[in-house]
């Protein structure tokens, strides 16, 4: 793409041009070449934004919560994006729950952004596109992103290296009291939700988690997940003042950061986890695609079933063959 056109694209995602940035994102999703040349061309206007991740298991009220983040953080007058990451369908290879079905309340609100992208096999519960859409979203002004997992359950940490602040979201009565202590999850938590606390078993939700947290030890720099308790969506209004409590928990884990100087290692994580990516996506990829083309793949897949050959026979001679190393 030639430079005249990436600047007047750049200058279009500034302005807030709702359909270029979702015709963007789709092509991000569907790996169109010139979509990555835009993002070369916008990295460096990029680092603005909070990142906000929302984790847990299905049905546990993530939207919910972020529909009624994003009015909290509106009401400051603070620019929201947000990335809904869905089940992918087996049919189209799109997002099952689309932005049509999610947060209407803000549909009409200019200073709101709201978009699913489909995970497409990707392991962690993050659509691969979903690192690129943040740049995206970024560059278009967004104080606040917040990016909405699929909710898988253990390989959910991958949100760990997207966001400065997570947040995993329990409800009682789902076995989320020995999930989270199983699961790998008590370490990427920076605030933990317990959503539906107004039902039973919520009080032992809230003591599992406690009596996990007292046992962690060297938290970083000091800073201990308080755990916030959302009750019922059926009293919106007090719902409401109990996610404005959440959302000052999430700007006070941001100060946390900044006053600790531990913003920027969360920028170096997920730099490093970027650069990985940005090699594979390079470099695996296209070899992968040049096997699969001409059937070899598939044969050394035989082979391999057969115990004819083992991988990592098969991976030392694509590397000699490819990378000559």
């Amino acid at each position: 793409m030639e430079q005249e056109r990436l600047e007047q694209v750049f200058e279009r995602i500034k302005n807030g041009d709702v359909r270029l940035v979702s015709r963007l994102i789709r092509n991000l999703e569907d790996k169109v070449p010139e979509a990555k040349e835009v993002i070369k061309y916008i990295y460096p206007y990029t680092g603005n934004a909070k990142v906000v991740g929302i984790t847990g298991a299905p049905g546990a009220g993530k939207s919910t919560i972020t529909d009624f983040l994003i009015s909290s953080f509106r009401a400051q007058d603070k620019t929201v994006g947000v990335l809904a990451v869905d089940p992918t369908s087996p049919f189209t290879g799109g997002a099952l729950l689309g932005d049509r079905v999610r947060m209407q309340n803000h549909a009409g609100d200019s200073g709101v952004f709201i978009r699913s992208l489909a995970t497409r096999g990707a392991l962690g519960g993050l659509s691969a596109a979903v690192e690129d859409a943040i740049h995206v979203l970024d560059v278009m002004g967004k104080d606040i992103i917040i990016v909405e997992t699929v909710g898988t359950g253990q390989s959910e940490v991958d949100i760990m290296n997207n966001a400065h602040t997570i947040l995993v979201v329990l409800t009682p009565g789902m076995g989320d009291d020995v999930q989270t202590i199983k699961a790998g999850i008590m370490e990427i938590a920076d605030i933990f939700v317990i959503n539906k606390g107004d039902q039973p078993g919520a009080r032992k939700l809230y003591m599992d988690l406690m009596r996990a947290l007292d046992m962690m030890q060297d938290l970083p720099g000091g800073w201990k997940p308080p755990i916030v308790k959302l009750e019922s969506i059926a009293k919106p209004a007090e719902y409401a003042n109990q996610v404005d409590s959440l959302k000052e928990k999430i700007e006070e884990h941001f100060r946390f950061l900044k006053d600790q100087k531990m913003w920027e290692l969360r920028e170096m994580r997920k730099a490093r986890v970027q650069l990985i990516n940005a090699i594979e996506s390079q470099v695996l990829s296209p070899i992968l695609e040049l096997l699969q083309k001409d059937g070899e793949f598939d044969n050394m897949v035989q082979k391999i079933a057969e115990k004819e050959i083992s991988p990592h026979e098969f991976a030392e001679q694509i590397r000699g063959k490819y990378l000559k190393i």
